[in-house]
């Protein structure tokens, strides 16, 4: 509650200080307040809603079968691992569910730590000895007792809020200026207003997605070395060099990638959610 309280006391003083800046440039305080409210709305709005939803929204998208009554061992290990690991980290039991996919995959949602979801393909859990497994939950475990899912919420929240305000802003400068020159009236500059908002958003949320994807990988490094701690730097870094014997990430959808152990590989890094697994391995060493 502290982590969303700080990060939206940040945002509203960024909000208001961008409104005195606009104001002594002499632009209409009032058009603009009405601005940074709809950013504001828009760009936290769709944030915290994904938030909301997130458990369903990937218990639907990937199929997950949550586990109630275990249907044999391996279940019921998991069950109890990740409870173990639960009651170490001072968490309530999330769910816990499997998923059909030869990937090796795993990830951790829900809208706060004591209402989460942990699940785990059939391609990790079948395709990994229990010590890697562990490991990998460890890390997904983590990632609950972070706050991870809340705290990516907020930061998208905030570039969602300053790409529509940006754009929008840029926007209503070149028609202006569109229409200031447009004898027939304010028709084009309107159609410019559409037209340069559509392309901003597009350009601004580029870089926001360079933002997002800093802090992901930088919730990733921080998972390793929770789970490290909590299970063992040897488990955790089998973990991740047996991710990296096994096929490229495909199976899971955008919305649900962020939030697995195993990222999609890119050329860029700096679009990557999560780092190449020779640095985190890399990082797990120094650790060690």
């Amino acid at each position: 509650m502290k982590r969303v309280i700080l990060l939206i006391a940040t945002n509203l003083a960024i909000l208001a200080v961008a409104s005195i800046v606009m104001s002594l440039l002499g632009v209409n305080s009032r058009s603009m307040e009405g601005l940074l409210v709809f950013a504001a709305i828009f760009g936290f709005g769709g944030a915290f809603i994904s938030l909301a939803i997130s458990k369903w929204v990937a218990k639907r998208s990937m199929g997950c079968e949550v586990i109630t009554n275990p249907r044999d061992n391996t279940e019921r290990w998991l069950l109890e691992t990740v409870a173990r690991q639960a009651q170490q980290l001072g968490l309530k039991m999330p769910e816990v569910a499997i998923y059909q996919s030869p990937e090796m995959n795993a990830f951790a949602t829900g809208p706060s730590k004591d209402n989460s979801l942990v699940a785990v393909s059939t391609g990790l859990l079948y395709g990994m000895n229990a010590d890697e497994v562990e490991a990998v939950l460890g890390h997904e475990m983590n990632h609950v007792a972070n706050g991870d899912m809340v705290t990516l919420t907020l930061i998208q929240g905030v570039v969602n809020t300053f790409v529509i305000f940006a754009a929008r802003v840029v926007a209503g400068i070149v028609s202006n200026v569109v229409a200031n020159n447009d004898e027939e009236g304010e028709g084009l500059g309107a159609f410019a207003y559409m037209g340069v908002v559509f392309v901003m958003e597009m350009l601004f949320g580029i870089l926001a997605s360079l933002i997002v994807a800093y802090f992901s990988r930088v919730r990733e490094f921080r998972a390793d070395a929770g789970s490290a701690k909590l299970v063992g730097s040897g488990k955790m870094i089998a973990a991740l060099q047996r991710l990296s014997q096994g096929p490229a990430v495909g199976d899971m959808p955008a919305t649900m990638s962020a939030f697995g152990i195993n990222g999609k590989r890119s050329m860029a890094e700096l679009f990557m959610s999560h780092p190449p697994l020779e640095k985190r391995i890399e990082a797990l060493r120094k650790i060690a």
